[in-house]
């Protein structure tokens, strides 16, 4: 099979011909239709991650086409259109069991853990745990944005915010987690504040649902400003950048008894941020962290989805080649693209 593969951290990718792979018996193989290109996998390439062993082939967002089965697998035939979570549980684990499939103790993780879909095929293992099936209407390119930025944020939403009809939810970061979480939000009934650096993110943001939109250069004192707006503090704040700044503003921009949700990896210097726990003690606010999302619970995105409550299609930014992922994502930290770019053309 064709593949982007890199052989060291940070050293540039290259395309090679690499063994198409087989499935194990809990396993199968998909021929990718579509890989997201995503920051994790620049996080990954960087060398944040531990889990990956070199050389690697990267890519974590995917839809497609099941092409083998292993003699274990007992939901999935050949033919089947699916998506995957970008974490994949076991299903035997104490988490499996609690049904938490997102911090398995034994998690698959394409592109992580194991060679990834920027290649014309990918192995899944615990394929019947993990596979979600696509509905004939929905396109391998919007499948593949859903896999790790619209599904997390839509658990980060929905589940571990807890958010409300009516309440205020901050974004800090508008990249393709923070608007998808500005959209889903808008969905459930929130207000919506989008914090960003970047106008034309801003303007997306707006497009999707935000009510307000901070430019984090232009203003100030961001934490003020969003006090200002909601007259004393938000009651949900998620930082969907990972970076120390916003991650600060997100806890201290919060009301009493508010909630601050991590979705953004923190890495290099980021990862020993000084919190402000002194904040979080007086006013009683939780933090909260989130992991991506499990594939039965894609059942209720899904249903949103087809009800047009939905539409991550608004959020994709442009398709391209394999070849063309190489400096994609060897230049993803220059933020110069909006809208999610995904792998269709292998």
């Amino acid at each position: 099979m064709k593949a982007v593969i890199y052989h060291n951290y940070q050293q540039t990718p290259v395309i090679e011909q690499l063994p198409d792979p087989t499935p194990s018996p809990t396993a199968v193989v998909i021929k990718v239709g579509a890989s997201g290109v995503c920051r994790s996998d620049w996080h990954g390439w960087m060398g944040h991650d531990s889990d990956i062993c070199l050389p690697h082939v990267p890519g974590h967002e995917l839809a497609g086409t099941v092409v083998e089965v292993g003699k274990e697998v007992r939901n999935w035939q050949q033919g089947d259109r699916v998506t995957v979570p970008f974490v994949g549980g076991c299903g035997y684990c104490k988490e499996c069991g609690s049904g938490n499939h997102q911090v398995c103790d034994n998690q698959f993780q394409p592109g992580f853990t194991h060679w990834g879909s920027f290649a014309e095929y990918v192995a899944i293992e615990y394929a019947d745990v993990n596979l979600v099936k696509l509905p004939e209407s929905m396109s391998f390119v919007t499948a593949a944005s859903l896999g790790c930025r619209f599904a997390t944020a839509f658990r980060a939403v929905t589940a571990q915010s807890n958010l409300q009809a009516g309440q205020w939810l901050v974004v800090h970061g508008c990249g393709g987690v923070g608007l998808s979480a500005v959209m889903i939000a808008k969905a459930v009934g929130a207000i919506v504040i989008a914090v960003d650096i970047s106008e034309q993110q801003l303007m997306l943001a707006s497009e999707v649902g935000a009510t307000h939109c901070i430019n984090a250069l232009e203003t100030e004192n961001v934490v003020d400003a969003i006090k200002q707006i909601t007259q004393g503090g938000a009651d949900i704040s998620i930082d969907a950048l990972g970076n120390t700044q916003t991650c600060i503003n997100s806890i201290k921009c919060l009301k009493n008894r508010g909630r601050h949700i991590q979705i953004g990896l923190m890495a290099g210097d980021d990862t020993k941020a000084v919190l402000p726990m002194g904040e979080v003690i007086r006013k009683e606010l939780e933090i909260v962290g989130s992991h991506g999302m499990q594939a039965y619970a894609y059942d209720n995105m899904m249903q949103m989805i087809e009800n047009g409550l939905l539409e991550p299609e608004k959020l994709l930014g442009k398709t391209i080649t394999l070849e063309q992922s190489i400096a994609e994502l060897t230049n993803m930290d220059n933020f110069n693209d909006s809208g999610i770019t995904v792998i269709d053309r292998f």
